[in-house]
């Protein structure tokens, strides 16, 4: 079962790439090689600079790919396997792909706007800063999601030196690249090669009993700092936190060359290796039978979740990457969109990237169905709670990933710290990105009125206190739902101001907007039942004390958070359907007035 899900993937991926995915570009988009684009026109190696498609290909897809395409699909997993499936193909067929490559087109053929500029243009003044308020704190959900999970990742001994290794190879891949004008297939070999020794290495002892000191210099004697609503908060985890974030600062105020875009680069290539090297055990397996490949969670379990929700519309935030993500239209347009040198890489870019995080997640999936208890025997789902996940999504996969390596004699070990390390560059080679448009989005909304907010060095900073307090505190108990549902509704803005682009330019829409309503409704709906949740919905096992007071304080906030993205995200639909009108009702006077 395992196999022939990932192989109808595989082959639908191939089919919406090749045929659907040309039609429009040939058709509708009518892709011009010869066209300028803002990497050649404003060219200041910072932001704008021209890259090779086939390293764009790499910063893309590790760019967009974070922790979104691993953790929602195994969560999701928990109403049954064929919802999550269905929904990741039937989406990213439909409206993934279709947001990040017009997305990209959109920003490119408006000088590289950013998503506010590109509010201000098409819908409205006020539309900007509506949009920049949702986006701000949109991310900071993003960096609470993702930098929550990241902190304990690194506080596993096999994970932070191989992470550091890699890194360091990214930026001699940057150096190699742009400093010494080295042949891009040399450079690719020779940084690879040093991130995977690095990632050994730091399987090794003296390295793993280096991480283990440092997890154990303060605390008490298990470690723990102190307690919060959703367990203790442990030196390890409040240590690793603040380097995650330094990694991040690093790519929020360096140039794009020097720091996010080589180490997305060469992540890429490691993370491609360990979706081919699981791909690949998992077709062995199923003919030798090395590892489990039937899946053992129903194809459909519940259509009320008592831990998630309802199927609809909480499944589609829950998955929020895969089938699609406003995350990637902030990359498209804010970030690929100014390094393209033509216009007809943005298919195989764009376009390419997004299907390929498809069917990443689709292997999370498979993952989760085929895993029904951990090493030692204990349960991953109870089957007696509509299977409940009772282990962290993130242990799923790693454990899954090494359980399929094993086939092709990977050991154990190791491949249990490219699990955790795979996970880590996920979320970090985008949390570098979050952290660069969180500020780039606060100088845009305060910059004017507050100038200390158009330098790089204090918004990144005020972004990061943002992300500690969530970190250290861990206060919100549905940050992952807002998260999604945040997320998803900004896929729903993308493709409004993608629809009232093509509508002016008189170009077919339909398959924009449609998705575009879609997405809107699905992630309103979703919102507003997790602030409903949030507000009266059961506040768990603390009944009473201080711990008690905080959860219900962390909840309130949720509840706050989510009901202003829904609201927000009303006012601008609102604004954004009247200059839609207006379009179409110019586009079809156009003919008349010649």
């Amino acid at each position: 079962m395992a196999l022939a899900v990932l192989l109808i993937t595989i082959v639908i991926v191939y089919l919406g790439y090749r045929f659907y995915t040309t039609r429009v570009d040939q058709d509708i988009i009518q892709a011009d090689p010869k066209r300028a684009t803002p990497a050649t026109m404003y060219n200041d190696g910072v932001d704008f600079m021209p890259a090779s498609g086939s390293v764009l290909f790499g910063y893309q897809f590790k760019s967009i790919a974070a922790l979104g395409p691993i953790v929602g699909p195994i969560t999701a997993v928990q109403w049954g396997w064929l919802p999550a499936v269905l929904w990741l193909v039937v989406g990213v067929f439909f409206i993934g792909w279709v947001q990040d490559y017009a997305a990209s087109l959109l920003a490119m053929r408006n000088d590289g706007m950013t998503m506010g500029g590109l509010a201000y243009k098409f819908i409205s003044p006020r539309a900007r800063g509506i949009l920049l308020a949702f986006l701000y704190f949109y991310l900071l959900l993003i960096m609470g999601a993702f930098g929550s999970i990241v902190a304990g990742l690194f506080t596993n001994p096999a994970v932070p030196f191989g992470f550091i290794f890699l890194t360091l190879a990214g930026v001699l891949a940057g150096q190699m690249t742009y400093r010494w004008r080295v042949d891009l297939v040399v450079t690719t070999v020779v940084t690879v090669l040093i991130a995977l020794v690095g990632i050994y290495l730091g399987t090794m002892p003296w390295a793993k009993n280096i991480v283990t000191g440092i997890n154990g210099l303060l605390g008490d004697e298990n470690g723990v700092l102190y307690q919060t609503p959703y367990g203790p908060m442990s030196w390890g985890t409040f240590f690793w936190g603040i380097v995650a974030l330094f990694f991040c600062y690093l790519g929020s105020v360096l140039a794009i060359w020097r720091f996010a875009q080589p180490v997305n680069y060469v992540s890429f290539w490691f993370v491609m290796l360990g979706i081919i090297g699981s791909i690949l055990g998992i077709g062995i397996a199923a003919f030798n039978g090395a590892q489990n490949v039937a899946f053992e969670i129903p194809a459909y379990v519940t259509w009320n979740q008592p831990h998630l929700g309802w199927l609809w519309p909480i499944l589609f935030v829950t998955i929020s990457c895969g089938a699609v993500s406003g995350w990637h239209s902030l990359v498209s347009t804010s970030g690929t969109a100014r390094q393209l040198e033509k216009e007809t890489d943005t298919k195989p870019v764009a376009a390419g990237a997004m299907y390929t995080e498809a069917v990443l997640a689709v292997l999370s999936v498979v993952f989760a169905a085929t895993a029904i208890a951990r090493a030692d025997g204990t349960p991953i789902y109870d089957a007696s709670k509509n299977y409940f996940l009772s282990t962290a999504a993130g242990g799923v996969f790693a454990g899954g990933m090494a359980r399929f390596l094993s086939v092709i004699g990977i050991p154990a070990e190791l491949g249990g710290a490219i699990g955790a390390i795979f996970l880590a560059v996920m979320a970090l080679t985008v949390m570098q990105l979050v952290l660069r448009f969180m500020r780039v989005a606060s100088a845009e909304l305060i910059g004017d009125k507050v100038s200390l907010f158009k330098n790089a060095h204090f918004g990144s900073l005020v972004a990061i206190g943002w992300t500690l307090l969530i970190l250290w505190t861990a206060f919100w108990q549905r940050i992952w739902v807002l998260f999604g549902g945040a997320n998803q509704l900004f896929a729903g803005l993308a493709l409004l101001l993608i629809t009232i682009w093509l509508a002016r330019e008189g170009k077919k829409h339909a398959w924009a907007f449609y998705p575009g309503i879609f997405m809107y409704v699905t992630t309103v709906a979703a919102l507003l039942l997790t602030a409903y949740n949030a507000f009266f919905g059961n506040n768990g096992a603390f009944t009473s004390g201080e711990v008690a007071i905080a959860f219900r304080i962390g909840n309130g906030i949720a509840g706050l958070i989510g009901l202003f993205l829904a609201l927000a995200a009303l006012w601008l639909a609102w604004d954004g359907l009247k200059s839609l009108s207006q379009a179409r009702s110019k586009a079809a006077a156009a003919p008349a007035g010649d």
